[in-house]
């Protein structure tokens, strides 16, 4: 909860400060109207039941007069409490989710969180649903407090005015209870709200429960739809169905556990709604007997009553969705956790940081770089090697040697290790993983990304798709589609060498990028390092036949116990890539 309240009250002190305090101003202000007007409906109540009980037609005419301008009155200060709550619940919101959202996503926490720990399921959940379950009824429990507290207070001095002390005799000792009635509300409101904590208590931890599986359930569904492809064509609709069922059964037993012990609870608040609004007829009822107090008091004290027990079992009527919320505080929380962990494991010092810095002389130096996981485990120990300007590189070894950890570290996304790591001052760099990533929007937009509003004229992309062999595309330019659906693996790859030809990075790093290419497409699309993109040092990662023709060097690492070793050795160029390079890929293929 403390860590909770750190970053969610920064609303109220960051840059957002004067809209938060406007707003809460606004709210305290229609609170503080809508008991006043409260409180003038209870004294009308007074004004005319004793009128009635009087007969006094023109004093009830008189009293019922008052009712259009407090029935206005109640409803406008009702309805402008409701907006400003909402507007400070969408605000709040707001504030931490762009918070929490900017956490998440900033130096690539978003991809490193997923290798510091197993236990973090979708955190896009976490921001988008538990932040909205933890603001928007925490706005709405603090109001209901405030309003609870000052209405408490306000109809316990009504009940002290109006129903005054109770006399009587126990044992021939006369007995005075000062208010009474106020003392009743107390009491019998502590009694209720113990009743409902004791039984209530298990529910938090039970839907903390089921919200967990409600969240992978879904996670398990977005899986199945993300690769809905592969699972067709392998025909693994039987498991999945299985699997999707298992996961759901967990929900049920989860849901099952929550709605028992809302049962339970369910006895309780159905018992005291039951109580509720007889408890103060009951004790009104002796005085009324005697004469003492009139039905307009009657009514008054009834309704006082049952407003200041309705304020003091707040905690009765709410403890359902208390439960509720504070599981979806413990999830932003276990979010909040695990992003703070994550920062202070690559909060590294000495020797057990990696240190990137510039070159000045063109080149990539990697110096006695170790890599590791998060566990310590060294992945690759003491490597030291040079890539001058230019230079083409070829990065080997066998599968878990380390090839796309020494890629990510490249990159700055690997923070375990030591050593340094050195790239040209202001050159630009490029990388290219196996799948690249298509973002939503026109077809110009994917060839543009990341730097889609930079101005490209039409010539020069189609002549970019007609050198990568998708010239078929160029009439799609203004299209927008799915396509991260509709291109295959091979047309992804292919996207990804065209924003190579427009960008014309100085630096290309790649990761498996032609592995969906048949061969003569990897060559041709690999002897763009030979003519259009000869400037640009490249260094790939792959291990298909052929590769080799388009590197200067080969570097391999040797899969070890102490961690992979590095080697190097120069490759001799053969004369024939020279004549296949410049050959365009087949336009019309679609791979």
């Amino acid at each position: 909860m403390r860590q909770f309240f750190r970053i969610a009250l920064r609303f109220w002190s960051g840059e957002t400060r004067v809209r938060a305090w406007v707003l809460t101003i606004a709210v305290l202000v229609f609170v503080a109207a809508q008991t006043a007007t409260a409180v003038g409906i209870n004294s009308w109540n007074r004004f005319f039941f004793d009128a009635l009980e009087k007969r006094d037609t023109g004093a009830v005419w008189s009293v019922i007069a008052w009712l259009p301008a407090l029935v206005v009155a109640f409803s406008l200060s009702l309805s402008a409490l409701v907006i400003s709550r909402m507007l400070l619940q969408a605000r709040w919101r707001e504030d931490l989710t762009r918070r929490l959202a900017g956490w998440w996503i900033a130096d690539q926490r978003y991809y490193r969180l997923g290798f510091l720990t197993k236990r973090q399921t979708a955190p896009e959940y976490r921001i988008a649903d538990d932040v909205r379950l933890a603001i928007e009824p925490l706005a709405e429990f603090a109001i209901g407090l405030i309003s609870a507290a000052v209405t408490a207070a306000t109809f316990a001095a009504i009940l002290w005015q109006v129903a005054g002390s109770a006399h009587f005799t126990l044992g021939g000792v006369p007995v005075v209870i000062p208010s009474y009635m106020a003392l009743a509300a107390i009491v019998y409101a502590a009694v209720a709200s113990l009743a409902a904590y004791l039984t209530g208590r298990p529910l938090v931890a039970r839907i903390a429960a089921k919200n967990e599986a409600e969240a992978q359930f879904r996670a398990e569904m977005t899986r199945l739809r993300e690769n809905a492809e592969s699972i067709a064509l392998i025909k693994g609709d039987a498991d999945e169905r299985a699997s999707v069922g298992e996961n759901y059964g967990r929900v049920l037993a989860a849901w099952l556990r929550v709605i028992r012990q809302q049962g339970v609870i369910a006895l309780v608040l159905n018992t005291n709604g039951a109580l509720f609004p007889i408890v103060p007829l009951l004790l009104i009822a002796p005085k009324y007997l005697s004469g003492e107090v009139t039905l307009g008091a009657v009514m008054q004290v009834v309704a006082a009553f049952s407003a200041v027990q309705a304020a003091l079992i707040w905690f009765v009527d709410n403890f359902v969705r208390l439960a509720e919320w504070f599981a979806s505080v413990t999830r932003v929380d276990e979010l909040v956790e695990e992003l703070e962990a994550l920062d202070v494991g690559t909060i590294m010092v000495g020797e057990t940081q990696i240190s990137l810095g510039e070159s000045n002389d063109g080149a990539i130096h990697i110096k006695e770089l170790s890599l590791a996981h998060s566990n310590g485990r060294v992945v690759i120990a003491d490597a030291t090697v040079v890539i001058e300007l230019g230079e083409k590189v070829l990065i080997v070894g066998e599968s878990g040697s380390g090839k796309s950890t020494l890629i990510r570290s490249l990159a700055g996304l690997w923070p375990w290790g030591s050593g340094s790591i050195q790239v040209p001052r202001g050159k630009s760099i490029a990388f290219v993983p196996q799948k690249p990533y298509l973002p939503l929007g026109d077809f110009r937009t994917v060839l543009l990304y990341p730097d889609s509003d930079i101005p490209v004229s039409d010539e020069t992309i189609i002549a970019a798709l007609r050198r990568c062999g998708l010239a078929y595309m160029a009439k799609r330019l203004n299209e927008e589609d799915n396509w991260d659906r509709v291109l295959s693996g091979g047309e992804r790859q292919r996207v990804a060498f065209v924003r190579l030809l427009i960008q014309k990075p100085d630096i290309i790093i790649m990761d498996e990028a032609t592995s969906a290419l048949d061969e003569d497409s990897q060559n041709s699309l690999l002897g763009l390092f030979e003519g259009e993109l000869a400037h640009a040092t490249v260094i790939s990662v792959g291990h298909r036949p052929g590769l080799e023709d388009f590197h200067d060097r080969k570097i391999t690492l040797e899969k070890r116990l102490a961690g992979a070793h590095l080697s190097s050795r120069r490759i001799g160029k053969s004369l024939w890539r020279l004549f296949r390079s410049r050959q365009p890929a087949n336009e019309d293929e679609v791979v």
